[in-house]
């Protein structure tokens, strides 16, 4: 029987071991989407104790929390962060078969030295043991930035985002770490919200644009693209519900916009018909600063109303939405094409059974201009554990380009879970390992490494077209 959690955890065989230890347990982690706060990275936040890193903002623990019966004064309520802590710990001694056991084993062994298991009889002790290490300065935002290998960052920041402190990070040359801003516009677009307006009006007063037309609306999103474009943003992000493809007349959006602006509700077909022009007008603003398009769909959100009126968004209660958009994302990425817009464009689907849809839509769209131009995102939120990362990829490489993937992300708000590139790479070594010990793959070293160390670093450098060097 292997021990727990030992160097060779997941490492299966000699080919995924080598593969590891030469070509991908040192390379640097590009983090090209994530939610973590540049303003900590700016002040070089200091955490009191382990329950501020590990659990505030958690959406992921705190549902594997009530999944354990956990009162909610211990997850988001006024317990205090020990006894919050010591309740994490208990729900995690159980938590087999659930990634929160490895990420938080890793995480546990890479930044606080502890080899143990942590469940109810050592949450004590771990809770001491980790407290002394974050009151130490190589625990500070950056340092656990620095220290965890990470060359870049792209944060999420919101057209109306002032980014000074994305400015204040780059002209620090104390901290060589790129924190760049990525644009995530979804507020604009969904003109459903009851907010709605007075986000336009926010709007309007950043970009000095008067907002009265769906066509000063562009012009007020592409002037704050430049401004973006100026802190060094090359990558987007759409947090949507599906990829929407009803197009419409300029004058049939042009009124769409002008009803919502005047305070009245838009019915589901109009909703459709605008955020289709919406999205239209951002790939091509995209494909004209050679930008990234991303689009994660397929989430149904806030699923619970008495929750979400208690706690807000983002706390845990959203779920996978089985609509499953073929002909909507061809139709979208066709239009496009046929002008010669099409950016760069990673889809992300939060349902996994998608994952062969989505790699027959990639060959409709790839060409010479980029390396697996249109990609496969990694395994997404309920997703991103050993069994979601290895369908992805088996996915990936029998539809499409597995070596040109351009690997994984943290798409967290933690700044210790860099070791999920770790837990990544030792998945993605297994499963080539696997192929080549079966016969499927030959064991030819220069080619599996530069496999490897692309998918674990240079491909993103190349793909996002960033300011770092690769690794060979």
């Amino acid at each position: 029987m292997k021990a727990f959690m030992d160097k060779d955890f997941i490492l299966s065989n000699d080919v995924a071991k080598k593969l590891y230890f030469d070509y991908a347990a040192n390379m640097p982690v590009l983090d090209y989407h994530c939610h973590i706060n540049q303003k900590e990275i700016w002040e070089d936040r200091r955490f009191d104790n382990i329950t501020q890193v590990w659990l505030g903002g958690d959406h992921y623990k705190w549902r594997f929390m009530r999944s354990c019966g956990v009162e909610e004064r211990y997850i988001t309520g006024d317990a205090s962060d020990k006894e919050k802590f010591m309740k994490w710990a208990e729900c995690l001694g159980k938590a087999i078969g659930n990634p929160l056991f490895h990420w938080s084993h890793l995480e546990l062994r890479k930044y606080f030295g502890y080899q143990g298991v942590l469940n109810k009889n050592t949450a004590e002790e771990v809770w001491e043991l980790c407290n002394k290490k974050l009151a130490e300065p190589s625990m500070s935002v950056r340092n656990i930035i620095k220290n965890s290998g990470v060359t870049l960052i792209c944060t999420t920041d919101d057209p109306v985002d002032d980014l000074e402190c994305h400015k204040k990070i780059a002209e620090d040359e104390t901290f060589n770490v790129q924190v760049l801003p990525a644009w995530r516009p979804d507020k604009a677009m969904n003109l459903e919200k009851p907010n709605y307006l007075d986000y336009l009006a926010t709007l309007e007063k950043v970009s000095g644009v008067k907002i009265d037309s769906f066509a000063s609306l562009c012009k007020a999103l592409s002037v704050r693209m430049d401004f973006f474009a100026e802190r060094g943003c090359r990558v987007s992000d759409h947090g949507i519900e599906y990829v929407y493809y009803a197009p419409a007349s300029a004058e049939e959006v042009e009124a769409i916009f002008e009803k919502r602006r005047n305070g009245q509700t838009v019915n589901r077909q109009e909703e459709i018909r605008f955020k289709t022009a919406y999205l239209l007008f951002m790939g091509r603003e995209y494909a004209k600063r050679n930008w990234v398009m991303q689009l994660h769909y397929g989430c149904k959100r806030d699923n619970n109303t008495l929750r979400f009126e208690q706690l807000g968004p983002d706390t845990g209660y959203d779920c996978i939405n089985n609509y499953a958009p073929a002909a909507e994302i061809t139709d979208y990425l066709n239009a496009l094409n046929c002008t010669n817009e099409l950016p760069k464009t990673i889809l992300y689907s939060l349902n996994p059974n998608d994952n062969q849809t989505i790699g027959s839509i990639l060959g409709c769209f790839q060409d010479s201009t980029a390396v697996a131009k249109i990609q496969q995102g990694s395994a997404w939120w309920f997703n991103d554990h050993k069994t979601g990362m290895q369908d992805q990829m088996i996915s990936l490489a029998n539809l499409g380009n597995l070596s040109g993937f351009v690997g994984m992300l943290t798409d967290s708000r933690s700044f210790l879970s860099y070791t999920r590139h770790d837990y990544f790479r030792r998945i993605l070594c297994n499963l080539l390992g696997t192929w080549v010990e079966n016969g499927e793959f030959p064991e030819d070293y220069e080619i599996l490494g530069e496999i490897v160390r692309g998918i674990s670093y240079n491909n993103a450098v190349k793909y996002f077209g960033f300011d770092l060097k690769t690794v060979e």
